[in-house]
């Protein structure tokens, strides 16, 4: 594996790492700024992985990261919960779930790297908060 390819997954998992655990917290699982980020992060994450002309931004995603871990911290969540929660199967099932959909219904298929391509051209193009986290090789 690539150092940049080992770096960005490790900068993507922190991004939900860290944000997973505020949003299994009571009704954060309502919250849709923290909802909207997690499943964009997931989005860019498996764009990245299955194109090959396409690169995770690592200080756009620690950056996200960061913002989304005092996000929650702001929510009331302590170090401690959000520790707690860093393994949330449930959860990540959950976010991985409705990322897998939306990139289904942009067009990306499973074992085509062109289709993840073009879909990661579509979200840099649109600027998305996904397309944020990704640049064109």
């Amino acid at each position: 594996m690539k150092p940049s390819t080992l770096l960005g997954t490790a900068l993507i998992a922190a991004t939900l790492a860290t944000a997973v655990p505020a949003f299994a917290q009571g009704n954060m699982a309502q919250d849709k700024y923290l909802n909207d980020r997690l499943v964009a992060a997931r989005v860019a994450d498996r764009i990245r992985r299955e194109c090959p002309s396409i690169d995770l931004r690592v200080v756009a995603a620690w950056s996200q990261a960061r913002a989304l871990q005092r996000y929650a911290r702001e929510q009331g969540n302590s170090d401690a919960a959000i520790d707690e929660y860093l393994d949330s199967r449930p959860v990540k099932d959950r976010i991985y779930g409705i990322a897998d959909a939306y990139l289904a219904q942009q067009g990306a298929t499973r074992g085509d790297a062109e289709s993840f391509c073009r879909v990661g051209r579509d979200e840099i193009a649109k600027k998305t908060v996904s397309g944020s986290l990704l640049a064109a090789k």
